[in-house]
């Protein structure tokens, strides 16, 4: 077999390989979860109900604002909290 040919037969394969095994984005995505009370000013993740931004925290810490943190993280946050407060 020669060098040209034994590429060749490398390249089908790795192309084969990747129609036949898709890669699906939500797939690749890692489990997140809302962490309240740990965003710092201007940091938050989204709106609440005071506003309706990202980006417009005005304390840091406030119990309503929140960002994404991945899974099972939020808990190990000092005053971190996966629950909304009451409103």
């Amino acid at each position: 077999m020669t060098k040209k040919t034994a590429l060749s037969a490398l390249l089908g394969a790795v192309t084969l390989a990747a129609l036949v095994a898709p890669v699906h984005a939500e797939d690749a995505k890692p489990a997140t979860e809302r962490c309240y009370g740990v965003a710092k000013a201007g940091k938050n993740d989204c709106g609440t109900a005071s506003h309706g931004c990202a980006n417009q925290a005005e304390k840091d810490n406030m119990a309503s604002e929140w960002v994404k943190v991945p899974a099972g993280l939020c808990a190990k946050l000092a005053g971190g909290s996966t629950t909304a407060p009451a409103k």
